[in-house]
């Protein structure tokens, strides 16, 4: 395994599971010092634990985190950039998905995921933002998804916040530019993890309408690892002509 993040500090939202855990558990494989942040306390432990399977529980550290509550980012963002003596990488995994009939969905699941997925992503970045900066190679990893280019059905609320982070990434990037900042998207898709494997889609739901999302190659879903090697990617030296845009990571199932 390289070790292109040895001496680096990096923040992972959603870091209790699937790709967030998956990022947590590559960053530190590489070298990093990271603080893995989730509302999940369970999850959590089990991060810790894999960390400590690899001889890396020195270098992890995990902290309660509600990305949608603005006071909770600030105390825990707060907290950890001290921690961490700096921040270097901030990785923006958490998130939520719930479908419904976009015309049954209620104002409090609308407000909840976008919430959850573009404010918390916002909130996150903005409390990260000086530190980032202050090293003059600061990097935001920004989680998007094939729904924000590609139609996804029941999932209007979802894609919409995806669809949000992708714009908010792109003025990020051109804002900071000349300060040294990187930022840009993942745009998962066909990737094994409990949110894709219980979509809470309707109980009516018309699975036709879902039959184009199934990847070109490989056998199903991909696993969580597959998005953290580009995560790691992006995040390292060998993404620093990469800013303001998003990759697919979708086996081809949007070609």
């Amino acid at each position: 395994m390289m070790n292109r993040f040895d001496g680096r500090k990096a923040l992972v939202t959603g870091a209790g599971s699937g790709i967030g855990q998956a990022t947590v558990a590559r960053l530190l494989d590489e070298g990093a010092v990271v603080v893995g942040a989730d509302i999940d306390e369970d999850g959590l432990k089990a991060t810790a634990a894999r960390a400590a399977d690899a001889g890396h529980a020195a270098r992890l550290t995990t902290a309660v985190l509600d990305v949608s509550d603005e006071r909770s980012v600030q105390e825990v963002v707060g907290a950890a950039i001290p921690g961490l003596g700096g921040l270097d990488v901030l990785v923006n995994a958490a998130g939520i998905l719930r479908g419904s009939h976009t015309h049954e969905t209620s104002l409090e699941l609308w407000n909840t995921i976008i919430g959850t997925n573009l404010t918390g992503t916002f909130l996150v970045t903005r409390a990260a933002l000086p530190a980032l900066l202050e090293t003059g190679r600061g990097v935001v990893v920004n989680f998007s998804s094939t729904s924000a280019s590609f139609a996804h059905p029941y999932m209007a609320a979802y894609s919409a916040s995806k669809g949000g982070i992708q714009s908010f990434t792109h003025a990020l990037a051109l804002e900071y530019s000349k300060q040294g900042l990187r930022a840009a998207c993942v745009a998962p898709g066909s990737i094994r993890s409990a949110m894709t494997a219980d979509p809470k889609l309707p109980a009516d739901a018309d699975w036709s309408l879902l039959a184009k999302l199934a990847p070109a190659i490989g056998d199903g879903f991909a696993p969580p690892q597959t998005v953290a090697g580009v995560v790691a990617m992006l995040a390292s030296d060998d993404g620093a002509f990469i800013t303001g845009t998003e990759i697919r990571i979708d086996g081809g199932t949007h070609m």
